[in-house]
């Protein structure tokens, strides 16, 4: 059976790696799945296409200066035989030169979907960017759980600043108005006042000097989001 949307491969691909002993996140800093072992600083990623292309191939390479192993996975249409996204065989030997490992995904109608390596990832070669690295560490470990679905495109993506301002969101509710300092303190958001300055999402007005309530926007975002805040209070 043929998947609608690249969204459909993540779970299975997710699975595998936590299998394995990966923590595993969506959507972080554009890349479809993140990963790490406790103990290794080496990130696992993986770019998602429900079929393989040239796009996909270029993403993978980017993707590679990180530094990370670097996997590209498509699904495994039974039905397309010999289709040139079905060559595995050459394109398992062409992500092998690169250094890009390449997985499939077969789906069931009455089965759970199977999921293969084909070829591991290796070792790329050229120099590996240690800010890009460290930026994808930092935004993973900040993020309290994986609130997104990898291959996600027109979605909202749940990154940590959005959380930050989604606790201090719903502070704010809670008070009904409040000052910057007793956010911080009651959302452990170390960078309440400025959320609340820049007002990114046009969440917070401010009503007078050191005084904040939350705008129409504000509130619907707490409904939007309810499935984030939710998480938090299971924890």
């Amino acid at each position: 059976m043929a998947v609608k949307y690249e969204t459909e491969l993540y779970p299975p691909i997710k699975a595998f790696f936590e299998q394995q002993g990966y923590s595993v996140k969506s959507e972080v800093r554009h890349c479809d799945l993140l990963g790490y072992r406790e103990g290794e600083e080496r990130p696992l990623i993986v770019e998602m296409k429900k079929t393989f292309t040239l796009e996909l191939l270029l993403q993978g390479a980017d993707r590679q200066r990180t530094g990370g192993l670097v996997y590209l996975a498509v699904e495994r249409n039974r039905a397309k035989r010999g289709a040139h996204n079905q060559r595995f065989g050459e394109i398992a030997l062409l992500c092998g030169r690169l250094g890009l490992g390449l997985i499939t995904v077969t789906f069931y109608k009455t089965k759970s979907p199977f999921v293969e390596v084909l070829c591991e990832a290796g070792t790329p070669a050229g120099r590996a960017s240690g800010k890009r690295a460290k930026r994808l560490r930092t935004e993973f470990d900040a993020r309290s759980g994986d609130h997104n679905i990898g291959g996600s495109s027109k979605r909202k993506i749940v990154t940590a600043y959005r959380e930050n301002a989604l606790k201090v969101a719903r502070h704010l509710w809670m008070f009904g108005e409040a000052s910057p300092l007793m956010l911080k303190e009651a959302s452990g958001v170390g960078k309440a006042a400025a959320l609340l300055r820049d007002n990114h999402y046009g969440w917070f007005e401010r009503v007078s000097r050191g005084r904040y309530k939350l705008t129409p926007q504000g509130i619907s975002a707490l409904e939007e989001y309810a499935s984030v805040l939710s998480a938090w209070q299971e924890k």
